[in-house]
């Protein structure tokens, strides 16, 4: 899973294409730092938390913003970190998806939805 996921991030990146994170959750996090992903590859990290706004993920040290950046940078893709919610966030993300925003779904196989 590791293996091909990183492919499919490094891939896009090579492509082109902006790649932000959702969710800035504990196992996310755990994700992120089992990917260890080159720096560069994730541009930031959006998450509905006040609580968690205007933080770095840990380890990474990506900044974590105000979910509306999904729509206001529209990124061409973003990684769910919190795959477990993955039917609410795309639901309360529909504007974003609207605009031709893709989300990574990371478990159990990548896959873009």
């Amino acid at each position: 899973m590791k293996t091909s996921l990183l492919d499919l991030l490094r891939e896009l990146k090579a492509a082109g294409k902006s790649i932000a994170a959702y969710g800035a959750s504990a196992k996310g996090n755990t994700l992120l730092n089992f990917l260890a992903p080159p720096l560069g590859l994730l541009d930031f990290v959006a998450d509905r938390s006040p609580h968690k706004q205007g933080t770095l993920t840990p380890g990474l040290h990506l900044p974590v913003m105000n979910a509306d950046e999904l729509e206001r940078r529209q990124p061409d893709y973003a990684l769910l970190l919190a795959w477990n919610f993955a039917p609410e966030i795309l639901q309360q993300q529909q504007a974003y998806r609207n605009a031709g925003g893709k989300f990574i779904l990371p478990i159990p196989q990548p896959k873009i939805v």
